[in-house]
């Protein structure tokens, strides 16, 4: 075996990835077409769950000394939303360009001698019983690598899926726009800011600073709407967008990059296929409104890494890895069915500017507050876990708490010493930490995955965690 796991795409999706199950011990190769990093960057922000991830890690630090802002706040079509309702140290948006954060995560990646293999493309695979054979042509011709699984996260037009020959259902794109990083002169503000999205006749054309004068510029109109989605974005294009938009306020000096993008909605149908799984938009394509699609790669990444570090190690329980569908599927589903709603109340039409005001009149309600922004930062995320008794906690991420060594964590109260005993045959597995949770001033233990998941709660001196034990950290390695 040439690798335990071949990655196919260095974005931030497989990068993250990568760098899980070089955490847990896995040896990883990274599998990336374009021969170097361009710099460009479609995502621009971290959601508070995704930063919750890399703190988890001691990585986040890391990652803020190469952020440029940090917005207050949420939205949902444009719409603000408040995350300070929720218990987090990050209620807010990182804004940071994607290209930085795949920097960090590569640069780290090589640090611990995991290769990234650019200027490699992913040509056909074939898996059997034992592993997944890739045909791959790199600077010196074709070659074939052997490993134990393949992860696609080559990103929506994903060459592995099409070798799989997976079904991707839902529709494709009905509205057209593009996102281009130009550098500006002119009145085009200089401060990080929620998305202008109150469409008129004309369409949207928001801007954000990336810069030395460079802006991150998103235009969608009527002239975007007839173009053909591989139809090159020009300067003239750019300047008339400006122009209708700005008038003689902004102008263009200099197009560094530009593409067009649409509405299309699809998901596949299994992310996992035997020895090769998908991941990021390798497995779901949407509309970018709520800055999500990012974040919903590095989360599919995070329940992914540790329970294929747990297969290969050896101890995964039955159908461990098949929770890495159960659980992101719906997840991604959901964020399908919000960019389609956000996408409508983008159309520029008069009734739909009244829609977009009751909705900004329902989301200044507590309840409707809460429950879109939960769903738009990740926070409200509650795997279907099960337990006795039920418990509000089960599922849900614990927050505050760090699990740098990619292991389970048993926290208790004071008065549950015998729960060390109970842990300790998984000691190479879970650490122990006295300093548990509390919920309406009782307190309790409870045992989180290496993901921050809580997949067992007891309250009081009630309640053991072997079957929660057994079910998420296999069998014990000693008795």
């Amino acid at each position: 075996m040439d690798a335990d796991v071949l990655v196919a795409g260095a974005g931030p999706t497989g990068l993250l990835l990568a760098n899980e199950l070089q955490l847990a011990g896995a040896r990883v190769l990274v599998l990336e077409r374009m021969p170097q990093r361009t710099g460009q960057s479609k995502a621009l922000n971290l959601q508070p769950r995704t930063a919750e991830m890399l703190q988890l890690r001691g990585w986040l630090d890391a990652v803020l000394g190469r952020a440029m802002a940090t917005l207050p706040a949420g939205h949902f079509a444009g719409l603000p939303l408040d995350y300070t309702v929720f218990d987090t140290p990050f209620p807010y948006q990182v804004g940071i360009p994607q290209a930085r954060v795949e920097e960090f995560l590569e640069d780290r990646l090589t640090g611990h001698g995991v290769p990234v293999l650019r200027g490699h493309e992913l040509l056909d695979l074939a898996q059997d019983d034992q592993g997944v054979t890739a045909t791959v042509a790199g600077p010196d011709g074709r070659r074939t690598l052997r490993a134990r699984y393949l992860v696609g996260a080559d990103g929506g037009h994903s060459t592995v899926r099409k070798r799989l020959g997976a079904a991707f259902p839902g529709r494709d794109g009905r509205v057209s726009a593009v996102v281009a990083d130009a550098v500006l002169e002119g009145e085009a503000g200089t401060e990080w800011r929620l998305p202008e999205l109150e469409p008129d006749e004309n369409g949207v054309c928001f801007l954000l600073p990336l810069g030395d004068g460079l802006y991150r510029l998103v235009l969608g109109g009527p002239a975007q709407q007839g173009a053909e989605r591989t139809a090159p974005v020009t300067e003239e294009e750019i300047r008339a967008g400006l122009r209708l938009h700005h008038g003689d306020t902004v102008r263009l000096r200099e197009l560094r990059w530009a593409s067009r993008f649409t509405d299309a909605s699809r998901q596949v149908e299994r992310y996992r296929h035997g020895r090769v799984l998908l991941a990021g938009d390798a497995a779901h394509i949407h509309n970018p409104s709520g800055g999500q699609g990012l974040n919903l790669g590095m989360q599919d990444a995070f329940n992914l890494g540790w329970k294929l570090a747990a297969d290969l190690a050896g101890w995964a329980s039955p159908g461990l890895l098949d929770t890495y569908h159960d659980e992101r599927h719906p997840v991604g589903a959901m964020v399908l069915e919000n960019t389609r709603a956000q996408g409508v109340l983008g159309v520029p039409d008069p009734d739909v500017r009244v829609l977009r005001g009751v909705f900004a009149e329902l989301l200044a309600t507590p309840e409707a507050n809460r429950r879109i922004a939960g769903m738009i930062s990740g926070l409200d995320i509650r795997y279907p876990i099960a337990g006795e008794p039920e418990h509000p906690l089960l599922g849900g991420r614990l927050p505050r708490i760090e699990l740098r060594s990619g292991r389970g964590l048993l926290l208790w109260s004071a008065g549950r010493a015998d729960l060390a005993g109970a842990v300790a045959p998984w000691a190479d597995r879970v650490d122990c930490a006295v300093g548990a949770a509390t919920r309406d001033g009782a307190d309790l233990s409870v045992l989180v995955r290496p993901d921050g998941y809580v997949c067992w709660v007891a309250e009081g001196a009630a309640g053991q965690p072997k079957d929660a034990l057994h079910r998420w950290f296999g069998e014990p390695a000693r008795a």
